[in-house]
Formats: structure tokens, C-alpha cells, sequence
């Protein structure tokens, strides 16, 4: 090859690296203002039963209101957690309650605002593991991003970056009540359940190595429809805390449970439903948890909300 090749060659493939390496620049999660994120956290999504019987009456618009598009529009990322599968697998699991949404339904989610969706609960995997991952598929086609589960425990339970600017921001997920009828493959599809000394020392390495991001912990768990967390949970939570995430978003109860504040973090041990079809008052009370990040800060307000006919409305 003569010099003038090699020269041309050379400046190719240089050509080729900084394509690539500005293409994985983008890719990278880095939404909002450079000196702002706004990040809304949202309960439980159920998109079968009674929210299906809705859908079909009156279409997937009706599930959002006006103060919730609202507040998802200032938002740069919104995160739910999707309590069915979204597939057309059908292998349901024997179990009492067995949910499946369409996946055209996962669309409408998006258009209102949602990015991304956690499937670390009890109710993805009801549609078996084929069903789960699917339902990851489905998720990505429509626009949006799933976590908390994946095809090993070990990538299932992998912290996600959910932004860059103006600092780190990591989320970590995980289900915290048995499944029912289907046996721990850690090495099978599923949702993240690692054990609790694990989580653990995985937010202790993360905090180490990032000593400047955001942690947030997700958690699935506590007993349903109850008020107030078990006293496991707090100690959990605490030491959570200890290891050191900054705050802790979670839910299962169907319930708002009560939101504590430790060592100067938050703590929601469940915020309750949000697109759900259980009209006790006890059960359509709920939350949504608004962050604020900056390079040096973190703002946490709470939006209470009541769900009418499937449907949540900002109540403050």
C-alpha cells in the first residue's frame, strides 16, 4: 500500500472512531437544562381488569388528566411502575390474579410523557418469562426504556443510568415479595430480587465509585393494602439509606404509606397506585414524587393525587 493509502486509510478509520464515539455520546441519558433535571416518579400502572374495561369504553386518553399532563410536561424523564405485562404471550402463570395488557396500549404512555418503566414487580412476569421479555421489547419499540428486569438476575438487578447532567443519576430496582409459583433461576429471565445484603453492597461500590450521583432506590414490597411499613422495612430502609442511596421511591401496598425522613433523605415506602381500577378510598389515595437535581442538590416534592375511574388527578 503506498504512503498516500495508508495516510487515507488512517484518516478513515480516525473518521470512523470519532462517528462512533460521538453516536455513544448521544446515546448516553442526558435530558433537561444542563443545570437542571426534573425527574417524576409515578406507582403502580395496571393497564388489565378494570383499567382494560375503561380503555375499551372510552380509549386510552382517558386515563390521563389534565393536571397530570401538566406536570409530566415540565418534567424531563417520568418514571411509572408498569404492574402487568404488556404482550400478546398468552401462558399465564396459576396464580389468583393474572393481568396482560395489549402492547399498542404502551403508545399512549409515552405520548403523555412517560420514558421509562420499572418492571421489577410481581405482575410482570404473569405471562411467564417468555411474556416478560416481550414486554421489555415492547417497551423499547414503543420509545420507552424498561428496567428491573432482564434475562439473568444479574442484569435484571444492574443499577440504570437514567441521566448524565448536571450530574449522575442511577436507579436501582428491585422486587421484595415472593413470586408466586415460579422458583428463583437467577440465571433465568426475571425480575430483580437479589438479596437484600447484595443491594446492599451494590449501592455501598456504586456510592464509592460515584461519590457525586444521584442513587434512588425503587423497591416493591410491603403488605398490601396497609398504612404504615413493617418494622423490617424501616430497618431495611435505613440501612439502604446508610449504604448511600439519597432517597427511596417505592410501592406494592396500593396504599400511600407513610413517607419518612432519615438521616436528612426520603423515604416513601409505598406512594400507591396511579392508573389502577381500585376505587377504595383507602386504595385511590396516592402520590407522585417530583426531583429536582442540580450539580450540588436535591429538591423533593410530593404531588397527593386521587384516582377517579382509573383515572389520577392532582389534589394539592
Amino acid at each position: 500500500m503506498s504512503i498516500s493509502s495508508t495516510a487515507q486509510a488512517a484518516k478513515t478509520l480516525k473518521s470512523i472512531f470519532i462517528a462512533g464515539m460521538a453516536a455513544t455520546l448521544l446515546s448516553l441519558p442526558s435530558y433537561g437544562q444542563i443545570d437542571t433535571l426534573t425527574i417524576t416518579f409515578t406507582g403502580d400502572v395496571l393497564l388489565d381488569r378494570g383499567v382494560r374495561q375503561r380503555i375499551e369504553h372510552t380509549g386510552t386518553e382517558a386515563l390521563f388528566s389534565p393536571s397530570i399532563d401538566s406536570l409530566f410536561q415540565v418534567s424531563d424523564l417520568v418514571v411509572g411502575n408498569l404492574e402487568c405485562p404488556a404482550t400478546r404471550i398468552q401462558q399465564p402463570n396459576f396464580k389468583k390474579f393474572i393481568f396482560r395488557a395489549e402492547p399498542e396500549w404502551l403508545d399512549c404512555l409515552k405520548q403523555h410523557g412517560f420514558t421509562h418503566l420499572n418492571l421489577a414487580n410481581n405482575h410482570t412476569i404473569d405471562q411467564g418469562r417468555k411474556g416478560l421479555m416481550d414486554t421489555r421489547d415492547n417497551i423499547i419499540a414503543a420509545g420507552m426504556t424498561p428496567f428491573g428486569a432482564d434475562t439473568t438476575m444479574k442484569a435484571a438487578s444492574q443499577p440504570l443510568l437514567l441521566a448524565i447532567k448536571p450530574r449522575p443519576v442511577y436507579i436501582l430496582a428491585s422486587l421484595r415479595v415472593a413470586l408466586e409459583n415460579f422458583p428463583y433461576l437467577p440465571l433465568k429471565p426475571c425480575p430483580s430480587q437479589e438479596p437484600m445484603d447484595s443491594l446492599i453492597q451494590r449501592i455501598i461500590d456504586l456510592r464509592s465509585k460515584q461519590p457525586s450521583a444521584v442513587i434512588i432506590v425503587s423497591l416493591h414490597w410491603g403488605g398490601e393494602h396497609t398504612l404504615k411499613p413493617a418494622y423490617q422495612q424501616r430497618m431495611q430502609a435505613h440501612q439502604l439509606i446508610d449504604a448511600g442511596a439519597d432517597i427511596l421511591i417505592c410501592h406494592h401496598t396500593h396504599t400511600l404509606q407513610t413517607i419518612e425522613r432519615y438521616q436528612g433523605h426520603y423515604i416513601y415506602y409505598s406512594i400507591g397506585n396511579f392508573i389502577f381500577d381500585q376505587e377504595r378510598n383507602i386504595n385511590s389515595k396516592a402520590a407522585v414524587v417530583q426531583l429536582t437535581v442540580t450539580s450540588d442538590s436535591l429538591d423533593v416534592h410530593t404531588h397527593n393525587i386521587q384516582i377517579r375511574k382509573c383515572t389520577p388527578h392532582i389534589t394539592e
